[in-house]
Parts: structure tokens; C-alpha cells; sequence
């Protein structure tokens, strides 16, 4: 059952705004922001990227880490504000955010580029599984993981206090959030049933026997989880280590505290009682399990796709963008490499590019491009986008490594200027691949949007080999 404070909140509208709520710089909100803009036939022109005054390129190493903790600090939310947070509400200004029409579709769950990409060939919207938010730490040290769970789990319980139906998974990790992780605590809200709003979307804006499509982000990772509604990591999968690398005497950890001010001997993680728990971005299975009762019950049928590393499902995409162009009589042959937040679904529809989406700019991440690359068909042209994380990390491709990957084209091979100064510390707008992707030759009119069963068997055969699970 929903608690009264929970209903107050919807009722009475005493809950935080969904956008005041939502990280600015999370995943979640672009992607939503990206795929509707595109689903409206716009770009991401008006994007921006949140902290990019504290972390100009030139600005000393002190004087950044104190700009980009009093940035973080001014984005979070005070105590008092998680007691507001009301997720259905969050919910409602997701899906308000596409325009009310009939949809062939949907895609929901958890937040990766490519899925972006693939709502857009479909059709459909997107909608995640969950949302991340941050929260002030006014005594917060980036290198004190323990006091982080315990400040953590204060918050989590506030706001689990008015939204009985989320899980709330708390994420410390220096590694790739620098010293933001010291200012704030990073939460994400998991729903674990369908909330209300997305219930709605789904009945009344979904064509009859329409599909459901959902991602699932297989990455495992140790937890520490009680069982009341809140759980903890310490360090990420999307850092670009392994857990073994958040170890007080690992080489990494001290090289990553270094770099955000840390001291590795303060370094104290709480207890793992969860070995191989579902990462941040994992979907939570009542949520699913919701959605399929739903379908079953309205007549839409629900597919699955578990992916067990991000490059699985961006390889997989990018192949499927390509047959895609080619049924429609393009060429299918110029490509561009995506990073973070530097995505445009729209100007990719228009420019009929094929689109590889980056996680972020971690060695791992940029080796799955190149990897894929080597045993794929060449292309053209390959434009590539690298996201500067604004941070150090002994994790991070050089930019040699970008280059290389720009370096599969045939004829043309750019690795974007705008994007490579100052890297890595350096921040660039979700604009900036926008303004690039603006110069690519239109290729116009866009193919048919694809049907969900010629999308899944193109899944399925390209991405069985790298272990994603279509069903």
C-alpha cells in the first residue's frame, strides 16, 4: 500500500518538481530529454552540461576540485528536500516530456545511449527504470566511504519514509565522480513495481497489442544491503576499474584519492554482505514483473534484452542502424562514435549516420568500439565525440586511443577538436555533439520506423555473440 504521506504529496502537489528532483547531469534525464526531442523531430541544441565553469581548461588543480565540490554542493538536495521527493511524481515528468499521441510502442528500463538510438529507429519512447539524484554531505570527505553509508542511509530512509515502492542504491565512487563524491551522496531511486504515471502512459497512449520492450544492465557489483530499502557500493562499474580496485591498498584507489584530494589510508568501505548484486543502473525485478503482469493483462507483449556489458548493446545497435539504412537505399557507411552525453538521436536520424554509443571515456569502454570496429565491415567515415569526465582516472583512454578509433575510416577520420581540448579535465556541453552532427550532409527522407520483431531478431543475431540476451 502507498503511505498517506505519499498520497498527500501527489495530491496536494507538496512534492518536489520532477526537474529539480532528477540529477542534472544523469543519464536518465538526458536520455529522456534526447529521445523526445528527436521523437518531435528537434535536436539537442538546448542541452548543456551542468559545472562547466569549475572545470575550464588552465584552471589549477586546488582551485578546480573546490569549484567542482561547491557545484556539486549547490546541485543537491538538502535533507529536508529527499523528504519531498515523490517519486510518482518524478514518473509523471518523465513521460510528460513526450508529445501525447498513440505510440507503436515503448522502450523502458535501464539507461544506456544505444537504447536511446533504438526508441528513435522504433518509434517509441523511452523511459528508465529509475532515476538518480544527489544529496547534500556539508561534512562529506571523498575518501570516507563508511561515512558516506551512514549519511547515506539517514537520507534514504527519509525518503523511503514517503515512497514505500522504490529501492534506493547509494553509489561512493571517486573514480568517477571525483571530488563531487565528497559533497554529495549519490542516490539512486529504483522503482520497484510500475509507478502510476508510467501505468497511465502505457494505457492510454499505447496502440492496441503494442510491444514493451525492456533493457536490462546485467553488471554485477558488491554491495552492502541490510534489507531495509537502501544499499550501498563503493565505486562503480561505469568507473572503468573493478571492485578489487576499491581496496585500500590497491594501486588504483590511491592514484584516484590522490587525484580528488583523498588520503587511501581514511579509506574504510562498510561491509559487503552481497558479493554480486545488480549494479546501480540494474533494473529491479518487481519492476519488470509489474510490466509484464500489465501486458498480459492489457494485451501488449513484453520482450526482454539483459545486457551484460554496455558494448554489447551499442555494437548490437550499430549494426542494426546499419541494415536499417541500407533496406532503405542508403549507403549505411558513415559512422560516428558517441561518449556520455555527447548524443543526438535527431541529427543521427537526419544525417542518416550510424550511430556507436561510448558509455564514457574509460579505457574499457573505447576498446569495445575498437574491438567492434576491427571485425566489422569498414566505413567511409567515422566521426568521433569524447567526452571529457572533468576529472583524472587511472581508467581513462588517452587521446591517442580516441584517435585510433577515428582511425577505422577509410576516407574521412575526425575526432572532434571541440571536444578533445583540455581533455580530460575539461567539460563539454551536450550541445557540442550537436553542433558537430549539424555539419554531417542531411540524408533525408529518414527509413520507416522499424517494427519491434525485425529490431529483435536484428539484436539477437548481431549481439549473440557478445552475450546479449534477447527473449
Amino acid at each position: 500500500m502507498v503511505s498517506e504521506r505519499a498520497q498527500s504529496q501527489a495530491s496536494t502537489g507538496t512534492g518536489l518538481p520532477g526537474d529539480r528532483v532528477v540529477a542534472a547531469g544523469s543519464a536518465a534525464r538526458l536520455l529522456v530529454a534526447a529521445t523526445a526531442r528527436a521523437l518531435r523531430g528537434d535536436d539537442c541544441g538546448d542541452l548543456g552540461h551542468p559545472g562547466a565553469l569549475s572545470r575550464l581548461p588552465g584552471t589549477p588543480e586546488p582551485v578546480r576540485r573546490a569549484a567542482a565540490g561547491r557545484a556539486a554542493g549547490r546541485a543537491a538536495l538538502s535533507a529536508a528536500q529527499v523528504a519531498r521527493v515523490d517519486a510518482e511524481r518524478v514518473a509523471g515528468w518523465f513521460v510528460d516530456q513526450y508529445p501525447d499521441r498513440r505510440w507503436p510502442g515503448a522502450v523502458l528500463g535501464s539507461p544506456h545511449g544505444a537504447a536511446a538510438h533504438l526508441a528513435v529507429a522504433l518509434g517509441v519512447p523511452w523511459l528508465p527504470a529509475g532515476f538518480e539524484f544527489a544529496a547534500t554531505w556539508s561534512r562529506g570527505a571523498v575518501d570516507r566511504p563508511d561515512h558516506a553509508y551512514d549519511h547515506g542511509a539517514a537520507l534514504a530512509g527519509r525518503l523511503l519514509a514517503g515512497n514505500p515502492r522504490v529501492h534506493v542504491r547509494q553509489v561512493h565512487c571517486p573514480a568517477s565522480r571525483g571530488v563531487a563524491a565528497g559533497a554529495a551522496v549519490t542516490l539512486t531511486a529504483r522503482w520497484r513495481t510500475l509507478p502510476a504515471a508510467y501505468t497511465r502512459f502505457l494505457t492510454d497512449r499505447l496502440e492496441p497489442a503494442a510491444p514493451v520492450l525492456l533493457l536490462h544492465d546485467a553488471r554485477t557489483w558488491p554491495v552492502r544491503d541490510a534489507g531495509d530499502g537502501h544499499s550501498f557500493q563503493a565505486g562503480c562499474p561505469a568507473s572503468g576499474l573493478d571492485p578489487v580496485d576499491f581496496h585500500p591498498d590497491a594501486h588504483g584507489l590511491r592514484q584516484v584519492l590522490r587525484a580528488a584530494g583523498g588520503e587511501e589510508t581514511r579509506w574504510v568501505a562498510p561491509e559487503v554482505t552481497v558479493s554480486a548484486a545488480f549494479a546501480e543502473h540494474g533494473v529491479e525485478s518487481g519492476f519488470e514483473q509489474a510490466a509484464r503482469e500489465w501486458g498480459d493483462r492489457h494485451g501488449h507483449p513484453l520482450h526482454r534484452v539483459v545486457v551484460p556489458q554496455p558494448d554489447a548493446l551499442s555494437a548490437a545497435t550499430a549494426d542494426l542502424y546499419r541494415r536499417w539504412l541500407r533496406r532503405a537505399g542508403k549507403t549505411g557507411d558513415r559512422l560516428v562514435v558517441e561518449c556520455g552525453r555527447l548524443l543526438d538521436p535527431g541529427q543521427v536520424l537526419r544525417a542518416g549516420l550510424v550511430p556507436y554509443w561510448c558509455e564514457n571515456a574509460t579505457r574499457r569502454r573505447v576498446e569495445g568500439a575498437e574491438w567492434w570496429l576491427a571485425g566489422s565491415e569498414p566505413f567511409t567515415s567515422v566521426d568521433v565525440l569524447p567526452e571529457p569526465p572533468g576529472l583524472r582516472s587511472p581508467a581513462l583512454a588517452g587521446l591517442p586511443q580516441w584517435l585510433a578509433v577515428a582511425g577505422f575510416g577509410r576516407r574521412r577520420r575526425a575526432l572532434d577538436r571541440g571536444a578533445a581540448r583540455g581533455y580530460p579535465v575539461a567539460s563539454v556541453p551536450t550541445r557540442r555533439a550537436t553542433e558537430v552532427l549539424r555539419n554531417q550532409p542531411c540524408d533525408l527522407p529518414a527509413p520507416p520506423p522499424l517494427r519491434m520483431a525485425e529490431a529483435l531478431a536484428t539484436l539477437r543475431d548481431a549481439g549473440a555473440h557478445q552475450g546479449l540476451l534477447v527473449c
